[in-house]
């Protein structure tokens, strides 16, 4: 896993948010949101908040006096995160690396993460990390992808950037979509010494009015654009034959494509 692949930086925030945020990510922060919700906590810690899709849902789903503290490694990411939200709205953003984070033991009632950890090196140290800032009794709430076939838009751009340089095909894909071995999961959540651990699979049918705009959120609205210019490649090029390969599968638009997601509970003693 390259250290490109979780560098959202440039305009791929604001693409990411405009174009991948309601296709792909809204339904699940929403998910999430409950789920937080559902274990009332008086003070949240969010990891890889990215541009605060779920940040707002959650914030919404809770009480207006609980506190929510939401980092990212990514600065740019933060910044779109930051303009959602009102001044006097109980929100903190802080630069963050959820491998080593910058608070004391015990810190919170809650920590929640929402397709991040596929992205941390160090998965083991990261769940280390999370369960020494929560207060015992406390959760940690993460979800992951299923796999490239299981959400087939991520298969299709995973293919057709591959066509276009099939003498070094770029593997950002690889990335979101590999962490959906669920006796890996539970294994490395246990290296980390944890153990009570919860799991739900969440399936449904996304429905799309806008391909082209989707097929350029998957290239410019993540770390894939990187990939594409670094081999000299032509990004609008691609986007466009993503947007012609998912009305081939799905239909015209609009029209619903399959997506699935984990959801993990972890319960700290």
């Amino acid at each position: 896993m390259s250290d490109t692949a979780s560098k959202f930086v440039g305009d791929i925030p604001k693409n990411y948010n405009a174009f991948l945020g309601p296709n792909i990510f809204d339904r699940y922060g929403r998910e999430m949101a409950a789920h937080v919700a559902a274990a009332t906590p008086g003070k949240v810690l969010e990891l890889a908040a990215g541009s605060g899709i779920v940040t707002r849902h959650v914030r919404d789903a809770l009480p207006g006096d609980v506190a929510i503290t939401a980092s990212d490694l990514n600065a740019p990411m933060l910044e779109v995160a930051q303009a959602k939200f009102a001044a006097n709205e109980k929100v903190v953003f802080t630069t963050a690396d959820a491998q080593s984070l910058p608070f004391d033991d015990n810190s919170f009632d809650l920590v929640f993460c929402q397709f991040g950890v596929m992205f941390f090196p160090d998965r083991v140290g990261s769940y280390r990390q999370a369960a020494r800032v929560i207060r015992p009794g406390g959760r940690y709430l993460f979800s992951s992808w299923g796999t490239n076939a299981e959400n087939p838009f991520s298969e299709i751009a995973d293919t057709a950037l591959a066509e276009f340089f099939p003498d070094d095909p770029p593997g950002f894909y690889n990335v979101p979509f590999f962490y959906n071995d669920l006796d890996q999961i539970r294994a490395e959540l246990s290296e980390a010494g944890l153990s009570d651990v919860h799991h739900t699979a969440s399936a449904h049918d996304r429905e799309v009015t806008d391909y082209g705009a989707f097929a350029h959120g998957l290239i410019f609205g993540n770390p894939a654009i990187a990939e594409v210019d670094q081999r000299g490649g032509d990004p609008g090029a691609v986007s466009t034959k993503i947007a012609a390969r998912l009305r081939d599968r799905f239909g015209a638009e609009p029209s619903t494509m399959p997506l699935l997601a984990h959801f993990f509970e972890v319960r700290i003693a």
